[in-house]
């Protein structure tokens, strides 16, 4: 997987949406609260699923913030690496997309079953590293990922 591949796939530039980033990252929040409502529920496919989505959901925002749009989840996680490289996210966040996606798809579409190390505590603080990020993101980090694209 590559920024090139993705582009020939659709990923495009974009005008960076606060607004979009804002939604998606409430929508990152309400997969969290759905997630903990289901914790307990025995249900490894849908914990896998809300798990991933609320990692997924924020890291989207980020990319609405920056101006990024792609409809591949591999290709987000891939820009979401980029952000790595360039030091613009300092935390472990493209391993555990990577993980928690396959986890996801494991248990979603071939029904595997398998357990999930589910950590509350653990993903709200990754969705407060990603808020500080939203919030503290410069205008020349982002021209610098876009030029990057």
């Amino acid at each position: 997987m590559s920024i090139e591949w993705c582009k020939k796939q659709g990923m495009k530039l974009i005008e960076p949406n606060d607004n979009l980033s804002e939604e998606y990252y409430k929508n990152a929040e309400e997969t969290l609260r759905v997630t903990n409502l289901i914790k307990n529920s025995g249900s490894n496919m849908w914990l896998a699923t809300q798990k991933y989505y609320t990692e997924y959901l924020a890291s989207y925002a980020l990319l609405m913030k920056i101006g990024i749009k792609t409809e591949i989840h591999s290709c987000t996680i891939e820009i979401i690496r980029l952000l790595e490289k360039e030091n613009i996210i300092t935390f472990k966040l493209s391993k555990n997309l990577e993980e928690d996606k396959e986890l996801r798809i494991d248990n979603q579409y071939y029904l595997k079953n398998r357990p999930v190390d589910f950590n509350s505590k653990a993903l709200s603080e990754l969705l407060l590293k990603i808020r500080e990020l939203l919030d503290s993101i410069t205008n020349e980090q982002v021209k610098h990922i876009r030029s990057l694209i």
